[in-house]
């Protein structure tokens, strides 16, 4: 199969430098989307745009137009039919100093494609070990659910995660309620029912999320988004993780507690994975 290697593109340019001026860089000021490339198709695309422009204009940046990025992705794709593409937008250069942005700035667009990450096959089937990881995440409704620039909580946590055993870490909030992965979107099942946190005060909307809310809705699985504290997280039957990247991942361990049988998790894994939209 042909090698993908890492390639960029930088306002439609090959480069791999930004502006030290780029409010993206100085200040974390854009938001980005990760997705995957399979089989020369960019997975979700029509879903990754849509998040992609209501994040943008969350925060009053100019959202590229669709085509445009799409075009420029596919120039991405022909270095292979396989990997992982990230589009980041910021808000652009700034001359001016300070944190107060200029008005009408022409963003920054960055496309990056990279090779598919290589996961062991048994954290699909048998699931993974993750941790509760220490830091807790800071409540900010107003960016609650956008996937910013601003991952330092992420950084730190990840960094909490140097056990190679451990595949995700699960982070809580500031009251001890449970949000999300380190990089997923977060389920536990009880008695049938699917249950995902609430996400009005912190964490990250992701479009797997949203598919898995669809697949029970088409099933006929109760599913409830509300507030979930740990101790009912470890006494679920099924907990799982997903994102765009590695589809669904069960989780086997997590704070001394496991778990060997995951049907429903394997049920949605099967609709995460291969079905198109």
């Amino acid at each position: 199969m042909h090698a993908l290697s890492s390639h960029t593109l930088i306002n439609g340019v090959s480069s791999d430098q930004v502006s030290v001026q780029d409010r993206g860089l100085l200040y974390g000021d854009g938001v980005f989307r990760t997705l995957r490339l399979q089989d020369g198709c960019l997975q979700h695309w029509d879903r990754h745009y849509r998040k992609l422009q209501q994040d943008c204009s969350k925060l009053h940046i100019q959202c590229p137009e669709q085509k445009l990025l799409y075009e420029e992705l596919l120039t991405l794709t022909k270095r292979g039919p396989n990997g992982i593409a990230k589009i980041i937008i910021t808000r652009g250069q700034q001359t001016a100093h300070g944190y107060r942005p200029v008005q009408n700035l022409s963003p920054t667009r960055i496309l990056k494609m990279v090779p598919l990450f290589s996961y062991p096959g048994r954290y699909a089937s048998q699931g993974i070990k993750a941790r509760i990881c220490n830091l807790r995440l800071s409540h900010q409704p107003y960016l609650a659910g956008i996937k910013h620039l601003n991952r330092l909580e992420n950084v730190l946590a990840a960094a909490e995660c140097d056990d190679p055993d451990i595949a995700e870490g699960v982070l809580l909030d500031v009251y001890g309620n449970v949000i999300e992965g380190l990089r997923s979107n977060l389920f536990m099942v009880r008695d049938g029912e699917l249950v995902t946190p609430a996400l009005c005060n912190c964490g990250v909307a992701g479009i797997q999320r949203e598919r898995v809310m669809e697949w029970a809705d088409t099933y006929n699985v109760s599913c409830r988004v509300r507030q979930l504290d740990l101790a009912e997280l470890l006494a679920a039957d099924e907990i799982f993780l997903v994102n765009s990247v590695f589809g669904l991942w069960p989780v086997h361990e997590l704070s001394g507690r496991r778990w060997n049988d995951h049907p429903i998790s394997m049920q949605v894994q099967g609709w995460v994975n291969h079905a198109q939209d």
